[in-house]
């Protein structure tokens, strides 16, 4: 049997999990991404321990996320100019020195709230510059038959790991505090420095001089190309009226359901858990899902089921809505990632994720610090995060109708 017969044999599904390189990764990807949401998890708690406000929650997940605003659109020329290996070894210890760093001073009781935003903005300046190459590296690593597996399996990864790390976190920040959790994330970077050093990449022609206009050329792109602006479009509207709960969550576990740092792993947990979910079915059906479709529903569902969630007041059907929560908002992430790679071309990989990159890890977290603010100003963060999540909603409605008209105008064209 070749090769190429016995890949065909793997359901597509896995068929990602052939490549060895990428298969490296994953598996590095894994230890690491475990060791991050357990630092995610103890670490809200311990802005919410010493400052006792949803604001400072904002607060340090905008600085997380400053640096991916400001550095993430040139990072992805970098991207597209350097060799990502190397790029991405260089991010992985950065974050590694930084998460080390807030252990050793909450191990010692040293830690207060600006050691938390200082560390918060290095490893946001390490994700900046990793996030636009890792993206652009998975198809380097797959082709394209198998990008789109690839990135559910990425999405199954992250999202299984948010189900473990949040929980373990949740537990071991109540008995033990939250240093353990720092200490074992540092340490986890490890696994994916590894992987990176064994993989056996194929050498590539050296790039070009920089040239200037690079950048440029990459936003021209986005915005004279409609498919690739809709679909940004759209993220933009998520990104900023959707994913702004993210940060609050401690807040929703002690405030809102009057519960300790266990029902917050258990919140994060069962968002991941929507999440893994949405990523396996991806993952399953990527052969004949029809993706703009299921796209479309996760995006005009995700608020409905986001104020349903913050409209609640005992745990349990918080964390069944949280967990609708989290399959919609995988599905939209997974398959506008997917959409945007099968479109722009290979030179323009880099700069366009960037602009993915930072809608979802940028534009997010500083409208986490807006709501977070808004929230504490009222004092009333479910209520907050209802009228802000409908904002979201009512535009999405809007930008799809307009797309529904835009398609049914073509169609008629087309047809006379």
């Amino acid at each position: 049997m070749t090769p190429s017969s016995a890949t065909r044999r793997v359901p597509a599904a896995l068929r990602a999990l052939t490549h060895r390189n990428y298969r490296l990764l994953f598996i590095g990807q894994l230890i690491s991404v475990c060791g991050i949401w357990m630092q995610a998890t103890a670490q809200g708690w311990l802005v919410l321990r010493l400052s006792d406000s949803t604001f400072w929650l904002g607060m340090i997940a905008a600085a997380q996320s400053l640096p991916v605003l400001l550095l993430t659109l040139g990072a992805g020329t970098v991207a597209d100019r350097v060799p990502k290996r190397q790029l991405l070894l260089l991010t992985q210890v950065t974050a590694m020195a930084s998460a080390l760093l807030l252990a050793l001073l909450t191990a010692t009781g040293a830690v207060q709230v600006w050691h938390v935003l200082i560390l918060a903005l290095l490893s946001g300046t390490a994700s900046a510059f990793e996030q636009p190459a890792r993206q652009a590296f998975t198809i380097e690593l797959v082709g394209r038959e198998d990008l789109l597996g690839a990135i559910a399996l990425d999405s199954m990864m992250f999202n299984g790991a948010r189900i473990v790390g949040p929980a373990i976190a949740g537990v071991v920040a109540a008995a033990l505090g939250e240093a353990p959790t720092f200490l074992f994330n540092g340490l986890s970077f490890l696994a994916t420095i590894g992987s990176l050093v064994a993989m056996r990449l194929v050498p590539r022609a050296a790039a070009p001089a920089r040239q200037a206009g690079q950048f440029r050329e990459g936003m021209a792109y986005v915005w004279q190309t409609p498919e690739v602006r809709l679909l940004l479009g759209q993220l933009a509207i998520f990104s900023v009226f959707c994913m702004a709960y993210i940060p609050l969550l401690p807040s929703f576990a002690r405030d809102v359901l009057q519960g300790d740092a266990r029902v917050f792993g258990l919140l994060a947990s069962v968002n991941a858990a929507g999440a893994l979910v949405a990523a396996t079915m991806i993952s399953v059906w990527a052969d004949r899902m029809p993706r703009r479709t299921v796209r479309t529903i996760a995006l005009l569902s995700y608020s409905l089921l986001l104020a349903g969630f913050a409209s609640m007041r005992d745990v349990l059907p918080a964390a069944v809505l949280l967990a609708a929560v989290g399959w919609a908002g995988v599905t939209i992430l997974t398959l506008t990632n997917t959409l945007l790679q099968m479109v722009v071309p290979d030179a323009l990989r880099g700069r366009v994720m960037s602009v993915f990159v930072m809608l979802v890890m940028g534009v997010s977290q500083l409208s986490g610090l807006a709501v977070g603010a808004i929230a504490e100003a009222f004092d009333d963060v479910a209520r907050t995060v209802v009228v802000w999540t409908m904002i979201g909603w009512a535009l999405q409605v809007l930008l799809t109708w307009l797309q529904w008209r835009r398609d049914a105008r073509a169609g008629e064209e087309v047809r006379r």
